[in-house]
């Protein structure tokens, strides 16, 4: 993609595929849902998982699979809410992109 990536926009990303599982998912599957929008390597989002951790977007707890712990992010109250701000953004920033697009700003 020819089109940089910010912070705010990998974090709705990340949100929002975290946001599709109940009990929320690990993350090698956020990695590969994630790669499937935009090209981004592991060593990028785990510190985006730690930043909306800390930030009290996401939880984090660890279960057992195949003699292992992995470990799992699931959404807070809180994080569902940044989600359904920066769904609002980026709706408002996406149509006024597409309107210059295709042949100007209309009011």
């Amino acid at each position: 993609m020819v089109f940089n990536t910010g912070a705010a926009l990998l974090d709705a990303i990340v949100l929002a595929v975290v946001s599709h599982e109940d009990e929320g998912t690990y993350g090698y599957k956020i990695t590969q849902d994630v790669r499937s929008a935009i090209d981004v390597s592991e060593s990028t989002l785990y510190p985006v998982l730690r930043r909306l951790q800390k930030d009290e977007c996401l939880e984090v707890y660890d279960r057992q699979f195949d003699g292992r712990n992995r470990r799992y992010y699931k959404v807070t109250e809180k994080g569902m809410a940044q989600l359904n701000l920066y769904k609002v953004e980026w709706k408002n920033y996406s149509r006024k992109i597409y309107e210059i697009f295709e042949g100007g700003v209309t009011a």
